[in-house]
């Protein structure tokens, strides 16, 4: 089974540079969006076989979450179960047979870690809400977590220690969530694979220069390692700041 999740920065200026070219490309079972920016209706889509799930902010041209999906889910939810993170549309949760898909837009921690605190709070009540999940069945998660987990994971990380996406308050917690009993996939395939990255600023030429981060995942419960065929990051693909990236499971 194939998973593609991607942050468009904007479906429908998405839509303008190649989205459906490269969402017929890439082939996926489950497609997951981040950062859709709009609400359902607000751009024509033409996507045969698949079911549409959305998750669109309160606030207009904000956040936002979707998925697409050609195998049809057993039930789904919205958020985390926290009346603390509703309102943004950060996560969608498909439940199927044997695992749970959530897709997930994580809230930056902003300028000066101005929203760290949210931030935290938002860790400790994401990772409670998959352990939950993780409990019932094993559950795959994918999106743009926002924040680049060890120095292998973006060009410069000497000068970017503490700015927001690679500060130690972030990337300790992402640990804590590894450790709880997830895998991250991309660096279980590729443990020493650096000049691998998701996003990359729209300055001084980034993504021409390959500097940029990898922040955009697909995790797995530990006891779905032994199905990773592929985990791949498509870095051939524009149309936003970040790439596609996927994840192959066998038997699923």
């Amino acid at each position: 089974m194939k998973f593609v999740s991607w942050n468009v920065n904007g479906l429908r200026a998405c839509l303008k540079k190649g989205f459906l070219e490269s969402f017929q490309a890439l082939d996926a079972d489950v497609f997951c969006l981040q950062e859709t920016k709009m609400q359902p209706g607000q751009a024509e889509l033409d996507l045969p076989g698949y079911q549409e799930f959305w998750n669109s902010a309160e606030k207009k041209g904000y956040s936002g979450t979707a998925v697409f999906t050609r195998v049809p889910p057993l039930s789904v939810s919205y958020d985390i179960g926290d009346d603390a993170h509703v309102g943004e549309g950060r996560s969608i949760t498909l439940e199927f047979e044997d695992f749970y898909l959530v897709t997930v837009y994580t809230p930056n921690a902003q300028d000066g870690l101005a929203r760290i605190d949210y931030r935290m709070n938002w860790e400790d009540a994401f990772r409670a809400y998959l352990l939950s999940l993780d409990a019932k069945k094993p559950v795959v998660v994918c999106g743009d977590l926002n924040v680049a987990h060890q120095e292998i994971d973006l060009k410069n990380p000497k000068p970017n220690r503490g700015n927001p996406g690679f500060s130690d308050q972030e990337r300790e917690k992402f640990s804590q969530l590894l450790a709880s009993g997830f895998t991250d996939t991309f660096r279980w395939r590729y443990p020493d694979l650096a000049g691998a990255y998701s996003w990359w600023s729209y300055r001084f030429h980034a993504r021409e220069n390959n500097a940029g981060w990898r922040i955009d995942y697909f995790l797995s419960s530990d006891r779905l390692r032994d199905r990773i065929t592929d985990a791949a990051i498509h870095a051939d693909i524009y149309g936003s700041d970040h790439c596609p990236v996927s994840l192959t499971l066998q038997d699923l």
